[in-house]
């Protein structure tokens, strides 16, 4: 599903959203999620386009996941 609202995100600030300390709040969501992402192998970033909305990706390599199994 892709769904896209808001402003977006400048392509000087797509790296810097991803740092401790920075936005409007506490600076930590982000910067957090992707820390915790990175111990898995698995990756974020900000891939929208700026006036058009906000998108992120989240990479997931092949060797990080399995299929689910009914029980």
């Amino acid at each position: 599903m892709r769904t896209r609202s808001g402003a977006g995100v400048p392509d000087d600030d797509k790296e810097r959203i991803f740092r401790w300390g920075y936005g409007k709040n506490t600076g930590f969501g982000l910067a957090f999620a992707r820390d915790i992402l990175s111990l898995t192998g698995i990756s974020i970033r900000e891939t929208g386009t700026a006036s058009r909305g906000a998108r992120f990706e989240v990479l997931v390599p092949p060797r990080v996941w399995r299929p689910h199994q009914e029980d």
